[in-house]
């Protein structure tokens, strides 16, 4: 589900800086103008914000930033490759210990499927690295072969967590051809 914005002629109040209205937004933060202090970005999780009326809600980010007019585009353009990864039957419901060295420090416990999902995710982002680098339109033929071999070996090195997936065609493989390491 897409969450809904304020949009630009929301009235809102900040606990410090008073009531104010939305004049701008970004892709984390709100540009305000306030009563009292004036115009302020201030950031969309700021607990100390709240919105007493909203105009205009969008699923749209109005943005000024070239850098987040670009993100902006990749993520539509990209958004909707994730596919749904099973995590292996044995591993539902189980918990990740990372139990230091020193006893006296504590161990970093998280659910198994917190750990994969990451794991999964990071495989995604290789691939659209992967995709982009070989669309590439400045690079020559031997760079995009020089980078890809690094992308392989990336793939190599998360072969250890293959252990964690439910089907065998979402493995990672790298230069061996699926063995593990």
């Amino acid at each position: 589900m897409e969450e809904l914005l304020l949009g630009v002629g929301s009235r809102v109040q900040h606990a410090k800086l008073g009531p104010g209205v939305i004049i701008g937004l970004k892709y984390a933060q709100y540009v305000v103008t306030f009563m009292d202090h004036g115009i302020k970005e201030i950031d969309k999780t700021d607990p100390l914000f709240e919105s007493l009326y909203t105009e205009n809600r969008s699923t749209e980010v109005e943005t000024a930033s070239q850098a987040e007019v670009s993100l902006l585009k990749i993520l539509r353009q990209w958004g909707g490759i994730t596919e749904i990864v099973p995590l292996g039957d044995r591993w539902q419901d189980g918990t990740l210990l990372l139990q230091p060295k020193d006893k006296t420090q504590q161990p970093k416990e998280l659910p198994i499927s917190v750990f994969f999902h990451k794991i999964v995710m990071l495989r995604d982002r290789l691939r659209v690295l992967e995709q982009q680098l070989n669309a590439h339109k400045v690079l020559s033929d031997e760079e995009k072969i020089n980078l890809q071999q690094y992308i392989t070996r990336i793939y190599g090195s998360l072969t250890t967590f293959n252990v964690l997936f439910k089907n065998k065609e979402h493995w990672f493989i790298g230069e061996k051809g699926g063995k593990e390491d």
